[in-house]
C-alpha cells in the first residue's frame, strides 16, 4: 500500500448510482487519523468493481439508491475479493429494507454466494467492540426522522466466511449520516463516525 496501512476504496459499478455521499470518506479518514495510529492515505480511491485492482484493496465501500445489476465481470471480481479475504461494507442509501437498492443488491449477493449466505449478526458481534464499544449498530438520523420504511433497524447483516465477516451490509444509511463538511465535526456532541473506525479496524484485523 505504498507506505500506508489503510486506504479507502469506493467501488464504481455500471448500474445504479455509486457516487453518493461524496464527503463521507474524508470524515472517516479524519477519524482514523484522530483515533488510531494507522498510516492513512488521505485521498479516497475510486475503482471499478470490474477492475482487478479492487482485489488489492484492504477495504471497499459500495452504496447507492437505485437498481443494482452487476455485470458478469463485476460478479466474478466481487466473489474473488470476498472469498479471498477482502472486506466489503455495503450501505443502502434508501434506509429501506423493501427499497430498490436493498432488494436488487441482496438478490445479487444471493446469486453470487447463495440464498442463505447473508444473515443478521448479533449485537454482541466483535465488530461492535473492535475499537469503541457499541451495544449494536448506532441509529442514524434518517431512521429517527421516519424516512424510508419508518423503522429503526436494530441489526446489521453480513456474509461470514471461515468465521469472519467479509461483507457487512447496512440498511441504515451510514453514508448519508457521515456525509458533511469535515470542518463541522467539531460541533458534534459525539463523533458519529466512530462506528466507521470499528468497521475498518475489524476489517484490518483479519
Amino acid at each position: 500500500m505504498a507506505g500506508f496501512d489503510f486506504y479507502f476504496t469506493r467501488l464504481m459499478y455500471e448500474s445504479g448510482d455509486w457516487d453518493v455521499d461524496i464527503r463521507m470518506p474524508a470524515n472517516v479518514l479524519n477519524s482514523l487519523v484522530e483515533y488510531t495510529t494507522l498510516r492513512v492515505d488521505p485521498v479516497e480511491r475510486v475503482v471499478a468493481l470490474s477492475d482487478p485492482k479492487m482485489l488489492e484493496a484492504p477495504f471497499c465501500y459500495l452504496a447507492g439508491h437505485k437498481l443494482v445489476q452487476f455485470t458478469p465481470a463485476e460478479r466474478k471480481n466481487l466473489e474473488r475479493y470476498v472469498r479471498g479475504g477482502g472486506f466489503l461494507f455495503a450501505d443502502d442509501c434508501n434506509h429501506d429494507i423493501d427499497g430498490l437498492f436493498a432488494k436488487s443488491f441482496e438478490a445479487e449477493l444471493a446469486r453470487i454466494f447463495g440464498p442463505r449466505a447473508l444473515k443478521k449478526i448479533p449485537n454482541t458481534h466483535p465488530i461492535y467492540s473492535s475499537f469503541f464499544k457499541f451495544d449494536g449498530p448506532p441509529n442514524t438520523g434518517a431512521e429517527l426522522n421516519g424516512w424510508g420504511d419508518d423503522l429503526v433497524h436494530d441489526y446489521l447483516k453480513a456474509i461470514e466466511i471461515n468465521g469472519r465477516v467479509r461483507v457487512l451490509y447496512s440498511n441504515k444509511d451510514y453514508g448519508c449520516e457521515w456525509d458533511y463538511d469535515v470542518r463541522n465535526k467539531r460541533w458534534l456532541v459525539v463523533d458519529n463516525t466512530r462506528f466507521a473506525v470499528n468497521i475498518i479496524q475489524y476489517a484490518l484485523g483479519a
